[in-house]
């Protein structure tokens, strides 16, 4: 039985339940500079020509989870270019100068962060060539060095990124959640899932990925220590996952039955909760 996901596997897009359906949008549309796919009387898609990044599923009828909950710590935009990162960052600044969290120097990437409207967690960010990332024994070094906005901004901001945000490529290229527990998230998202561990912060944190990338998802307690299954809230809706061939789908159902993982399977997709409730789902997504 194959015991891991295929090196192709990507990240799809995020469903977020959100109460204001109007702001939520605007904000992903106009500052975050995501262009709209599909819109309905209580969803919008969201994202770039390679796809959805972002469903905004309108939910008033629920309520804010805590802090300390499981669930989103934040989704990660990958954008193609420095320029068109610098363009995205550049444009939530201006519009929502208050949502800016921090930004850093993961020696793989350059990201920053922000919070939406509706508090969820939101990373930009820039990869370098994976031939400048430096791996021993598996994993995969990063570190948290810092970056100044200011600089990055002036090196790479173009003049026609004055004058909107929408440059380039981008799409989601990783999930960080808040979990309970770092070994129930490692027993599920590697030993059943199928990610390969590539940096760990001993009860702290898990990062993991498919194909040598560093991380495709990631799962801490830094907030969440303890937390069971979540509650019907807003925040994350559903996490979706790539991989290129129907072989590969077929593999990961019989991983998941062998492991008794509960499967919602209609023959083109599967999906399945991890250990707190979060709802996953992965699609066959052709590469190239």
């Amino acid at each position: 039985m194959n015991e891991t996901l295929p090196a192709d596997t990507g990240m799809g897009a995020v469903t977020l339940r959100v109460a204001n359906l109007d702001v939520m949008t605007a904000f992903y549309r106009d500052a975050v500079g995501l262009t709209t796919i599909a819109e309905l009387s209580n969803s919008v898609s969201l994202g770039r020509t390679t796809g959805a990044v972002v469903i905004l599923e309108h939910a008033p009828e629920l309520v804010h989870a805590s802090p300390s909950d499981a669930g989103l710590f934040h989704t990660a935009i990958l954008f193609d270019t420095e320029e068109a990162l610098a363009a995205a960052v550049y444009s939530v600044t201006q519009r929502h100068p208050n949502s800016f969290t921090g930004s850093a120097d993961h020696l793989v990437s350059k990201a920053f962060y922000f919070t939406d409207p509706e508090g969820n967690g939101l990373e930009l960010y820039w990869d370098r060539d994976r031939s400048a990332w430096s791996w021993t024994d598996g994993s995969v070094a990063m570190s948290t060095l810092y970056l100044d906005p200011s600089p990055f901004l002036q090196e790479h901001l173009s003049e026609s990124a004055l004058s909107g945000p929408v440059i380039g490529d981008a799409k989601v290229g990783h999930v960080h959640l808040q979990v309970g527990d770092v070994e129930a998230a490692r027993e599920f998202y590697v030993n059943t899932l199928g990610f390969r561990t590539t940096v760990e912060l001993p009860r702290s944190a898990l990062f993991v990925s498919a194909g040598g990338y560093h991380h495709h998802m990631a799962m801490n307690v830094w907030n969440s220590r303890g937390a069971g299954r979540r509650k019907n809230t807003l925040g994350l809706g559903r996490i979706e996952i790539g991989v290129g061939e129907a072989d590969d789908l077929g593999a990961l159902v019989e991983r998941m039955n062998h492991h008794r993982v509960q499967l919602r399977d209609d023959g083109k997709t599967v999906g399945f909760n991890d250990p707190w409730a979060n709802q996953l789902r992965v699609t066959v997504e052709p590469k190239g």
